[in-house]
């Protein structure tokens, strides 16, 4: 793959060169590295199955675990019912995390233009390395080369002129693939896809496109775009854009976090509310600790909640300025919670998140920080002692109260 220019009327603009690479199986293949007698096996990441009672979910399957059927994000029941023999193993954040910070400086030595979108993946705008580095695929290959060489993994890769299609096509020969797509050629390499390969079409919302008697691709980008529209909203203009090899999103290096969560799935279903309150408090401690660690405060907090039939909602609410304060995080979580009806059904799994981040030095001083100076300060000293003598060596009195009653 060359860099080449596409004409658009007078002007001439060069394609830009893109790769997407992404971890084959991360979790469940850091296990298999680090457990030699775990390969060739099923293994399974995520929640303790309990003998299929379990509740949580499957983080990351092997590609043995699935021909069984297993998939990220299925519950971990469904997986032990279809392969109860396969090895379950609970994640290890802090491994995961050194080999993904090892992986990522590789990809710092091709392109300065990276954008890592999650632990195990990220984009690379190399249009300018080519004449340093090689071309694409040359560029491709060594980075493989290297992350198999230094850490024992293997990787996808797909190249291509734009994100949407190098995402695609670094999914299409997993494990260890590569995926080549020549400029000019975008339309007719989504054409008989599956609309189930699209960005961004999930769930629920693919059997409405299904009803609208598009299954491909192809006939996506074949679909009037005004009744797309109607039908869709401006969604329908972006998978109409899209399903035509058309995406202008710039590779955005050195972006920040989007998003930091907290959350606690249930090994029963909860209905006490004294409970689920208290849990509220643990997960809005946790997470102001990690934001506070990591340097980061933010504005937008969500709660997040799944009741006991798997339906799960989201209730948001914006702070005036940047927090990492657990107190309120608590009590803006705790206000969402009391104001969500959950029309009388137990709770399976509740959680915050935190977005619209922001780091300290792009932040103003806000209004109230006197105001929250010995919410601050307490936060700090519980941090310190945590840090050195463990998470349950300090709490605050609001869960030692809950405790001693009983919740």
């Amino acid at each position: 793959m060359t860099q080449k220019a596409r004409a658009n009327g007078n002007e001439t603009k060069p394609f830009r060169i893109i790769i997407h690479l992404d971890m084959d199986a991360f979790f469940a293949a850091v296990e298999q590295l680090d457990f030699p007698q775990y390969r060739g096996k099923p293994v399974i990441v995520g929640a303790d199955p309990r003998e299929g009672q379990g509740r949580g979910v499957v983080s990351t399957a092997s590609y043995e675990a699935r021909k069984f059927g297993i998939h990220s994000a299925m519950p971990i029941s469904r997986a032990y019912r279809l392969c109860p023999n396969g090895i379950y193993v609970r994640p290890r954040g802090k491994r995961y995390s050194e080999l993904s910070r090892q992986i990522m400086q590789i990809l710092y030595d091709f392109s300065p233009g990276i954008e890592q979108v999650s632990i195990d993946e990220a984009f690379l705008d190399v249009t300018g390395c080519l004449k340093l580095l090689g071309d694409a695929p040359t560029i491709a290959r060594n980075i493989k080369q290297r992350i198999r060489q230094e850490t024992g993994l293997t990787a996808s890769v797909g190249i291509a002129s734009n994100k949407f299609i190098a995402k695609i096509a670094s999914d299409l020969e997993k494990p260890n693939g590569l995926v080549i797509v020549e400029p000019g050629t975008e339309k007719a390499f989504l054409k008989d896809l599956p609309i189930s390969k699209m960005w961004g079409i999930g769930k629920k919302t693919e059997p409405h496109i299904r009803k609208m008697g598009i299954s491909t691709i192809g006939q996506l980008a074949e679909y009037d775009v005004k009744l797309l529209v109607k039908k869709l909203g401006k969604a329908g203009m972006h998978y109409w854009r899209l399903a035509n090899g058309i995406d202008h999103r710039p590779v955005s290096a050195f972006g920040p976090a989007k998003s930091m969560s907290e959350e606690r799935t249930f090994e029963y279903d909860i209905d006490d509310v004294d409970i689920l309150k208290r849990k509220l408090f643990e997960i809005a401690e946790d997470l102001g600790c990690a934001l506070r660690r990591k340097h980061i405060k933010g504005k937008t907090i969500t709660l997040k909640i799944r009741l006991e039939d798997f339906s799960t909602f989201t209730r948001s609410h914006s702070t005036v300025d940047y927090t990492d304060s657990s107190s309120l995080i608590y009590s803006t979580g705790l206000s969402l919670f009391e104001n969500f009806d959950r029309m009388g059904m137990k709770v399976r799994l509740i959680g915050i998140g935190m977005s619209n981040l922001s780091h300290p030095e792009a932040e103003q001083i806000g209004l109230f920080e006197e105001d929250d100076s010995t919410s601050k300060k307490l936060d700090h000293v519980i941090d310190m002692i945590q840090e050195k003598f463990g998470h349950k060596a300090i709490t605050k009195a609001t869960i030692l109260r809950n405790k001693r009653n009983g919740k």
